[in-house]
C-alpha cells in the first residue's frame, strides 16, 4: 500500500502569544476566586490574591486585543 503524501503541519504565527493570553486569563481568574474564598476568613490575604488575579486577567484581555491587531505574516492578502 502506497504512503499518502503528508503535508507539513502549519505553524500558527502567534501560538506563543495565545498560550500566554490564556495562561494569564485563567491564572488570573483562579487567583481571583482563590482570593475571594480566602477573603472570607482573612480579608487582607484575600485582597493579596484577588487584586493581582484581576490584573493578570485584564492583561490577558488586553493581549487578545493586541493579537487581533497583529497582521498575519503567512498570508499578506489578509492584512490588507
Amino acid at each position: 500500500m502506497a504512503d499518502a503524501p503528508s503535508t507539513p503541519p502549519v505553524a500558527k504565527p502567534h501560538a506563543r502569544l495565545e498560550a500566554w493570553i490564556w495562561t494569564l486569563i485563567y491564572g488570573g481568574l483562579f487567583a481571583l476566586v482563590l482570593g475571594l474564598a480566602v477573603g472570607r476568613s482573612d480579608a487582607p490575604l484575600g485582597w493579596i490574591f484577588a487584586v493581582p488575579g484581576v490584573v493578570l486577567a485584564l492583561v490577558g484581555a488586553v493581549l487578545i486585543y493586541v493579537r487581533s491587531r497583529l497582521g498575519s505574516k503567512t498570508n499578506p492578502k489578509e492584512s490588507k
